[in-house]
């Protein structure tokens, strides 16, 4: 059960939500985040949706947040913080909550780390042991470089950026300011870029980047190959969650969220906004307009050109079967439509 080490009154979340204190003192103490159910009298917990009203009708929190709405299932004995969106309300205190317990690194550099003596650092970077970091790398203002780290030649770390142990940043690559790259993530790797000759597999170098924005977060051991001409490049805000392969030339619009183990093949560009399941796969060389969802385990094997909810799971077959199969179940709307319309037509004959 973790606490912090000084209780914090209820009025100062009252004042980082911006929320309404419908009822209790102010001069509650507060040093516990729990869920509705494991909450003490020291804690604040939250109530974000109707599916967890029971539950909130037992629990012991000191306070709950919770909106309007939903605030008439919270026990009369606990105090009440309102607010319009509960559960955003729950990822700023968690956010205030990490910060509290793990505090950034003191700036300082650990005297097992290798810095190039070109590498030019910024006012108060972090780095820790066995970090390697190399000729004319840049790291901006407050960035974090955590133990193990590569630094290829030329790249740069934005301010505020973080990379967790043992991210591979390779040469020439860009990390935007306060992105979070989680660790055992490589960032630069050649994509897969081989020419056939011969029955034999020829390299072909890849020479591009990968440009990574601002505010963007990177789960652990991903992969995001650097481009064969142009750049790789991930859009400011995308959340990527771990163990997802992004290879050369990918683009992936503002803002996009992408699940665990994804693969994304090369070339094909990816809109804002969008919101891409677990272990869904996209082919390469497509487009995935704006504001477009695929649900997990779909296989995006054309361009989409329309924002929508798409799915897609088909058996696997010999490909020329596959391929006269998916023909016909592209179909398979109208052709029902058209069944629909011969039924009606012979009842009223």
């Amino acid at each position: 059960m973790l606490r912090l080490p000084d209780a914090v009154p209820l009025s100062e979340f009252v004042r980082l939500l911006a929320g309404r204190l419908a009822r209790g003192a102010a001069n509650l103490r507060i040093d516990r985040l729990a869920s509705l159910e494991s909450a003490d009298a020291a804690s604040i917990a939250f109530l974000s949706s109707r599916a967890y009203r029971d539950k909130a009708r037992t629990t012991t929190a000191g306070v709950v947040v919770t909106s309007a709405e939903m605030a008439d299932a919270v026990p009369a004995d606990v105090a009440l913080i309102e607010v319009p969106d509960p559960y955003r309300a729950y990822g700023l205190i968690a956010r205030q909550f990490e910060a509290w317990v793990n505090p950034r690194s003191t700036p300082s550099i650990h005297p097992s780390a290798v810095v190039a003596l070109s590498a030019t650092l910024g006012r108060g970077v972090a780095i820790g042991p066995g970090a390697v970091v190399g000729e004319r790398v840049r790291v901006e203002g407050g960035a974090i470089i955590g133990a193990g780290c590569i630094i290829e030649d030329d790249a740069v770390v934005g301010a505020q950026a973080e990379l967790r142990a043992r991210v591979t940043l390779g040469r020439r690559c860009v990390v935007g300011d306060r992105s979070l790259i989680h660790a055992g993530t490589v960032i630069g790797s050649d994509g897969f870029g081989f020419a056939r000759h011969q029955g034999r597999w020829e390299k072909i170098p890849q020479l591009g980047r990968v440009q990574i924005g601002v505010d963007v977060e990177i789960g652990a051991n991903c992969t995001i190959d650097r481009g064969a001409l142009d750049d790789t490049v991930i859009g400011d805000g995308c959340k990527l969650d771990n163990l997802i392969q992004v290879a050369h030339n990918v683009q992936i619009g503002e803002h996009t969220a992408i699940a665990a183990c994804v693969g994304i093949a090369g070339s094909a560009r990816i809109g804002r906004r969008c919101m891409i399941g677990g272990a869904a796969g996209i082919l390469g060389h497509l487009d995935i307009c704006d504001d477009v969802t695929i649900s997990a385990m779909s296989l995006v094997s054309s361009s989409i050109t329309k924002p929508g909810f798409y799915s897609g799971i088909f058996p696997l077959m010999d490909n020329a079967d596959w391929e006269r199969a998916a023909v016909v179940v592209r179909k398979l709307p109208d052709l029902r439509a058209r069944l629909r319309r011969l039924e009606s037509t012979l009842k009223e004959n």
